[in-house]
């Protein structure tokens, strides 16, 4: 196969698999206007409950489900505590609970091997490589897919009618009868398992993980994919999505060509900073406004 079609396709299974996971911030930041700044853990929890069931022999279709599950236990026992403080405390909790769990998991080498991580035996084992990265593909986008449906029926039902009430006026929807910490636990639920379900796809895919594929920066991605799209956007999220992994890809590709003063990763994190202040500044609902 040619090589730039393999790179192509691997940038787009990587595009799938964050576009789920920034529909599921969507859900409770764009709809709801939680701020979970902790997202990286419920992605975590997702690739290493895939890894550990699979492991165990689990079926992987089984696999999955079991990984956005448990992804959706750990965010009912998060929110629980944490969705009756204020914004900016409710942000500082669920990051703190995403470093935490990352160090532990990172010091506990009995749970999954430590800071040696541990491996992901294929699902596509069978055919040659370029067969098992088209089906990959198609399993991430048709699940994709799937996340983007159930997210667009929810947003227009009676429940996305009270998610925006939340996130408008947290004390007219207790007045009119809504016990906003209940939906705000069903709505941590939801994102973290489709959550848990991108981090299953994605252990799924590269074969290997371990704490260091899970560092904080990865929940700014995410951020940076819904604020870009457009918060509230299921559209939005996903070419919000696609936007960012090109970009990153674009400048690593970019030191190939052009001799850079600092390193690229550095320089994505200089032009992340900016664009997320322009976007603010200049067109604060994204591109896709909802």
């Amino acid at each position: 196969m040619d090589p730039i079609l393999i790179y192509a396709l691997n940038a787009l299974v990587y595009i799938g698999i964050f576009a789920i996971v920034a529909t599921s911030l969507n859900a409770e930041y764009g709809y709801t206007g939680l701020a979970n700044f902790g997202k990286v853990a419920f992605f975590m929890i997702g690739a290493y409950s895939y890894a550990l069931l699979i492991q165990a022999g689990v079926p992987w279709p089984l696999a999955l489900a079991l990984a956005a599950f448990i992804s959706s236990l750990f965010g009912l026992l998060i929110s629980l505590p944490a969705i009756r403080l204020r914004e900016d405390y409710l942000a500082i909790v669920t990051l703190t609970f995403g470093e935490i769990l990352r160090i532990f998991i990172k010091a506990e080498d009995w749970l999954a091997n430590g800071v040696w991580g541990i491996s992901v035996p294929p699902v596509f084992a069978a055919g040659d490589f370029s067969t098992g990265l088209w089906l990959n593909l198609v399993l991430v986008f048709g699940l994709l897919g799937v996340c983007f449906l159930f997210m667009t029926l929810l947003a227009n039902s009676p429940f996305g009618r009270i998610m925006r009430a939340l996130r408008e006026d947290e004390v007219a929807a207790d007045a009119i009868g809504k016990n906003r910490v209940k939906y705000k636990a069903q709505i941590f639920m939801i994102g973290s398992a489709m959550a848990g379900l991108g981090g299953a796809l994605f252990a799924n895919f590269v074969g290997y993980i371990s704490p260091e594929s899970f560092l904080p920066i990865i929940t700014f991605t995410i951020w940076m994919m819904v604020i870009l799209g457009g918060p509230a956007s299921n559209i939005g999220v996903i070419v919000g999505a696609a936007a960012v992994q090109l970009f990153e890809r674009g400048t690593i590709i970019l030191k190939d060509y052009v001799t850079l003063p600092i390193d690229p990763t550095n320089l994505q994190n200089i032009l992340f900073g900016a664009l997320i202040i322009l976007i603010l500044m200049y067109r604060p609902g994204g591109l896709f406004k909802e």
